[in-house]
């Protein structure tokens, strides 16, 4: 359930909290917005004119007037703020407004907060109870993280084992179609945040709180991990595509007439029932599941996707179509979805979005700001607690 109308009287379920917000790239803004749909005041901090890095994201080299498609998918129900953290006046007047906000979230390198005098001490310092959250690649003592090494989602699903755990035998290491571990820190940041938020409502202390990639994509290996480790199997891809190293036939991906189709776990009685094939169900689910893959394989593409689907389904095997993100967010939309919003951009364009993926019957999530243009709000926001005369001092020291 979602509304779109920003003057509505429907409680928003985070209404109330105030989020002072320092991140960028996925990590952070991804978090932030979820916490933003669901009705807190994102403050968004970012450099004067070019805004922060992300902004600048080209997708397929264009971008959607001056901004990324990534940015404007992340970014929504926030307020821009404009400051150079470095600048005259900067640090007093952010730390001025955190007096008002019940979290921080920064996601920079380790260290970066602390030099600039905007550490979890310094934020505390103004207000005891203070949610302060740090998203990183690596963690922020770790041994990657003291080598000051690059966390970004490529790597992660590199050093992970993710990359080698997807693909077939003698196929290179291949990355996700989406930014995976970036998008499983952000959730993880998102829920670690509201953790923090209902510990202080109810024992009354404020806190940091420490995401991290690589942990956080470590987390959702588990079964894989669990396996390896408890049952002490050395993982090899399958030889014929079974999708995932640990999983028994019939689990994998099947060219058909017009397409593929994705068929997941099934008894194998009732896969040779459907594919005319009695010898299947005598065969070992996971000791033929190459030998199985293959026999599939030659058959699947006698008919098309739909022509299996159905018959797949009624045996009560698990299968769906394979399809493109544009084709399922198409369906979406044409079945009218609250997941697919529009929303009207600087630059004049109605843009499609994916919204928030949380209903609340009560308490729904709300659309009720565009992503943002660079420093859009950054007077609005500083003058509920700057006078004029100190909003007059930060621009003529060049901080705005």
């Amino acid at each position: 359930m979602t509304t779109t109308d920003p003057t509505s009287d429907t409680p928003a379920a985070l209404e109330g909290i105030r989020v002072l917000d320092f991140t960028q790239m996925m990590l952070g803004p991804f978090a932030t917005q979820v916490l933003a749909d669901l009705g807190a005041d994102v403050i968004k901090v970012e450099r004067p004119e070019v805004g922060e890095w992300e902004r600048g994201l080209e997708f397929a080299g264009r971008l959607i007037g001056t901004d990324s498609a990534a940015f404007v998918a992340m970014n929504r129900n926030k307020r821009s703020v404009a400051i150079d953290l470095k600048g005259k006046g900067a640090r007093d007047a952010l730390l001025r407004l955190a007096e008002t906000c019940d979290v921080v979230v920064e996601n920079f390198r380790p260290g970066v907060m602390d030099r600039l005098g905007l550490g979890y001490e310094d934020f505390r310092a103004v207000r005891a109870d203070i949610i302060y959250c740090s998203g990183s690649g690596w963690g922020q003592r770790t041994k990657y993280a003291q080598e000051n090494r690059p966390g970004q989602d490529l790597l992660i699903q590199a050093a992970s084992g993710l990359a080698l755990n997807t693909g077939t035998a003698g196929d290179p290491p291949i990355a996700a179609g989406t930014s995976i571990c970036d998008a499983t820190g952000a959730l993880t940041l998102a829920n670690g945040i509201l953790a923090a938020l209902l510990a202080r409502y109810r024992h009354g202390v404020g806190q940091r709180v420490e995401v991290d990639l690589f942990h956080a994509t470590m987390a959702i290996l588990t079964q894989e991990i669990s396996a390896m480790v408890n049952l002490g199997l050395d993982f090899t891809r399958s030889e014929a595509g079974i999708a995932q190293p640990w999983l028994s036939a019939p689990f994998g991906m099947y060219r058909t007439a017009d397409g593929w189709i994705a068929i997941a776990m099934g008894e194998l009685s009732a896969v040779a029932e459907v594919f005319g094939d009695p010898a299947l169900a005598d065969m070992d689910a996971w000791a033929d599941r190459d030998a199985i893959k293959r026999r599939l394989d030659a058959v699947t593409p006698s008919r098309t996707t739909e022509d299996w689907l159905h018959p797949l389904l009624a045996a009560g095997l698990w299968a769906a179509p394979v399809r493109t993100m544009k084709e399922a967010a198409a369906e979406l939309a044409a079945d009218g979805s609250p997941l697919i919003v529009d929303v009207e951009h600087t630059s004049g364009e109605t843009l499609q979005l994916v919204g928030c993926p949380i209903t609340l019957s009560e308490t729904p999530w709300r659309q009720r700001l565009r992503p943002p243009a660079v420093g859009e709000h950054t007077r609005e926001v500083l003058s509920e607690v700057l006078s004029e005369e100190a909003l007059r001092d930060l621009q003529e020291a060049g901080a705005l």
